[in-house]
């Protein structure tokens, strides 16, 4: 398995739906949610069910089950309401997606599931019997896994068609976010536009660090994400970059989120964020942190500029700083490194797989060892086949728990074990070089991120519409399934 963002964005689903057999929890999650419904909520309740979902519904079973699957992974969760209480939510969420998805005409035939299925073995180097026999093996039939997986392609389909095929990048947003990166790496200012007159309307671009936190979390998570916005809020009134700021933070905490809005008129700025910023000029951050129904939020307003009649956001955006925004190739540092990679999957807990590693650490420190014969017998992904080499790697290729530590790391050295969505790391670096990234790859670049930065406001945007156009009775969340119904 390859680290590389661009690359893994694409199989990460792939990866996440072989891993749906081997994690027991997830085996029997959703096992309760084909039977029929019926109308006295009584009867329901008895049943199990915990809400009604338009015309389904999600069990008090479904809840148990994941609630187990994130035990087995050793995942620290918080006090039993409120845990089956963000469960259930998000249950709600994938119900009403599959729904929708449904009644759109979204349908995967039984040849496409195969040649899927098949792409999926010899993705792990299985032949379909021997893939279908580790299905059996984890406990699940191979009709259910088929289930299983024909609703992930359905709902993943459906979310591509009304999210991501709608996000449209523009030359210019990717003319200015090259610009605004050279302008960071090389320390100058940013460009002012020439502001509105006093009662002209104007555009304002402003920028955000976002910490999330789940609304229905207890009081000591939201107490956390707040002290978190707040420390953040007073780096950026110092000397910080907001820009650097947002990224580190992004690095050490990968739900934390840096988005920038763009040129947008002030009643197509959500009214929280105007209200923030109103009255703060051009370079200046929001005086205090906003806190929203998503989270808390650290805002920045990077220009403001007045709107001229006719004329479009792309012909505005022309950046005023010809230096800065002149296409030209860029120094960076590529890092060549190799890992060891122990994935997450039942009976190994972090802590054996930091044991583990840490075993091996000490051996090539040792030199009893060779790192390279270690990833080779114990790596548990594509590149072990190479002893875990990961080819040149620059700035943003690279997820951020796993870059950051590799950053630290000097030439030779290899890390304490490292976790990633992905399960457990050593890392060793072995060669470092400086590298033009052409014009061409930074355009690249630029074009993923903004996708990324677009592609997340309008999911949770996307979302949130969903559950507010849903039918959703809660009837029993409290309740374990083997709990008598209050």
């Amino acid at each position: 398995m390859m680290l590389c963002c661009n690359r893994l964005k694409r199989i990460v689903h792939s990866i996440m739906i072989v891993g749906a057999f081997l994690l027991a929890g997830s085996v029997s999650a959703q096992d309760s949610s084909r039977t029929s419904s019926t109308t006295d909520s009584k009867i329901r309740n008895i049943d199990g069910v915990a809400a009604v979902v338009n015309t389904g519904y999600v069990t008090r079973k479904e809840i148990d089950d994941r609630i187990v699957t994130l035990q087995k992974q050793g995942t620290k969760l918080p006090e039993q309401s409120t845990l089956r209480k963000a469960i259930l939510e998000r249950l709600i969420i994938e119900k009403i997606q599959l729904q929708n998805a449904e009644q759109e005409g979204i349908k995967v035939t039984n040849k496409e599931l195969d040649k899927i299925i098949g792409d999926i073995a010899a993705k792990n180097k299985l032949s379909v019997a021997e893939f279908k026999a580790k299905v059996i093996a984890s406990g699940m039939t191979m009709d259910r896994y088929r289930e299983m997986l024909r609703e992930d392609i359905i709902v993943g389909r459906y979310r591509e068609r009304e999210v991501e095929a709608k996000i449209k990048i523009s030359d210019a947003e990717i003319d200015n976010f090259i610009a605004e990166r050279n302008r960071g790496m090389g320390g100058g200012p940013a460009p002012r536009s020439a502001p509105a007159a006093k009662g002209e309307p104007e555009e304002i671009d402003v920028a955000q660090i976002f910490i999330p936190v789940d609304p229905n979390a207890g009081v000591g998570a939201q107490a956390e994400a707040k002290k978190k916005a707040e420390a953040l809020l007073r780096d950026a009134k110092g000397d910080a970059d907001f820009v650097q700021l947002g990224a580190m933070a992004s690095k050490e905490n990968p739900k934390i989120k840096f988005q920038e809005l763009g040129y947008r008129s002030p009643d197509r700025l959500p009214q929280l964020f105007y209200e923030a910023v109103r009255n703060t000029g051009g370079g200046q951050v929001a005086n205090s942190v906003v806190k929203s129904p998503a989270g808390y939020h650290v805002l920045k307003v990077l220009d403001r500029r007045a709107l001229v009649a006719g004329s479009s956001p792309q012909q505005q955006a022309a950046p005023q700083d010809t230096a800065a925004s002149t296409p030209q190739n860029i120094m960076i540092t590529q890092t060549l490194a190799r890992h060891i990679l122990l994935k997450n999957r039942p009976g190994l807990s972090d802590q054996d797989a930091e044991r583990r590693l840490q075993g091996y650490r000490d051996q090539v420190r040792a030199k009893t060892a060779d790192f390279g014969d270690l990833a080779k017998k114990y790596s548990e992904d594509g590149a072990a086949a190479n002893g875990g080499s990961l080819g040149w790697m620059g700035p943003g290729d690279l997820v951020p728990e796993f870059e950051l530590a590799m950053n630290r790391l000097q030439i030779g050295e290899v890390s304490n074990p490292v976790k990633t969505e992905f399960g457990w790391h050593l890392i060793q670096v072995l060669e470092r070089r400086d590298a033009q990234l052409t014009v061409e790859k930074q355009r690249e670049y630029a074009r993923a991120a903004i996708r990324e930065r677009k592609f997340e406001q309008a999911y949770q945007d996307w979302m949130r519409e969903l559950r507010d156009t849903a039918t959703v009775k809660i009837l029993n969340v409290e309740d374990a399934a083997s709990s008598a119904p209050r």
